[in-house]
């Protein structure tokens, strides 16, 4: 991923940077948060809120990062239709280090989480 800066991790600014940067997931972003909010009312507890926040950062930072999104697209695509186990494997395996790297960018794990 290239060096960006990070983007503060609240709902308000991560939907901000989206409807510069990937405007197509807008209605994605306020469904989960809306679905988060609700569950967050209804059990009396932040966590579907962090969890939603945090989620959202990692996507914004895949997002941000154009070569990373379109390879985590066309490997989504593949794991719908492959058929070989270790080519399974092997799609998990870069789908799994584009995500962890988006995870480190976003401020979610820490840095020496990156492989």
């Amino acid at each position: 991923m290239t060096a960006v800066r990070k983007i503060p991790a609240t709902p308000e600014a991560l939907r901000a940077v989206l409807t510069e940067i990937a405007p197509h997931r807008l209605a994605d972003f306020d469904e989960a948060r809306a679905k988060a909010t609700g569950q967050a009312r209804e059990a009396t507890d932040p966590t579907p809120l962090r969890i939603f926040t945090e989620t959202w950062a990692v996507e914004v930072a895949i997002e941000r990062n154009p070569d990373a999104a379109a390879r985590l697209r066309t490997l989504e695509h593949k794991a719908d239709v492959v058929t070989d186990v270790a080519e399974a494997r092997d799609i998990v395996r870069q789908i799994s280090a584009i995500r962890r790297t988006a995870a480190v960018a976003a401020g979610v794990l820490p840095a020496d989480t990156a492989r």
